[in-house]
């Protein structure tokens, strides 16, 4: 007995989502913050290196010190070029994703909550960018970025006399003193090692139940969109 039944086939059609400058941003704020937290590490708890080289020979502290200044300053101009490209990219890029200024964007918010938390079926994703959860996250994310820069320059304005740190040197005033800015400097780098964590497992998950190119979209920028095409096949 022939029959017929209908089977909903979803083709994915591939879109370009993330252009190069988000691309480099995402890339190198990875790096960079891999390397702050590093020398950050050892610059709060420096380890005891014996050796009977002199002193002036043996400069490895002050070297982990200028590795950390130089990779804050290309987190801070980075994240210069991210503000920036809020404006002048394409609609992914858009400040409007981030900001939750909608009760439709609340709503997604949820829905990306039960699939990651509840493990509730992903029926799909509204948004071909970041869904709606991630983008609110990143803006949190941006605003610790932008405290971090304010704590860490805050910090360096007592030991540097370039004019640049100088003109974060009302910081720790602000928050107490130098021991308070370094402690909350301190704790903001944990944020930025739990988001790492929580944010690289979402991302193989959302690849894995989406399957739209999540995770190599971040490297070529192209995403894959579906388009639902019915169809009659002989069962």
């Amino acid at each position: 007995m022939t029959k017929y039944a209908k089977i909903e086939r979803t083709l994915m059609h591939p879109k370009y989502v993330w252009q190069l400058p988000v691309r480099f941003y995402h890339w190198i704020n990875a790096l960079v913050i891999v390397i702050l937290t590093i020398t950050g590490f050892i610059i709060g708890d420096p380890p005891a290196i014996q050796s009977s080289l002199e002193a002036s020979f043996s400069y490895w502290f002050g070297t982990v010190r200028f590795i950390h200044f130089v990779a804050a300053y290309i987190f801070l101009f980075n994240f210069i070029m991210r503000l920036y490209w809020g404006f002048a990219g394409n609609k992914f890029a858009k400040w409007s994703n981030f900001i939750p200024y909608s009760k439709q964007h609340w709503i997604d918010m949820w829905e990306v909550v039960k699939v990651d938390i509840f493990q509730v079926k992903c029926v799909h994703n509204p948004n071909l960018g970041h869904n709606a959860l991630a983008s609110f996250t990143y803006f949190l994310t941006f605003i610790v970025f932008l405290l971090q820069v304010l704590t860490g320059f805050g910090i360096y304005a007592a030991m540097s006399p370039s004019w640049f740190p100088q003109l974060f040197e009302w910081v720790p005033a602000l928050l107490g003193g130098d021991i308070a800015t370094r402690q909350l400097h301190h704790i903001l780098m944990w944020f930025f090692i739990l988001f790492a964590a929580v944010h690289v497992y979402l991302v193989f998950y959302h690849d894995y139940i989406e399957k739209n190119g999540v995770t190599s979209s971040m490297i070529g920028g192209w995403k894959f969109q579906e388009k639902d095409k019915v169809e009659r096949e002989r069962d």
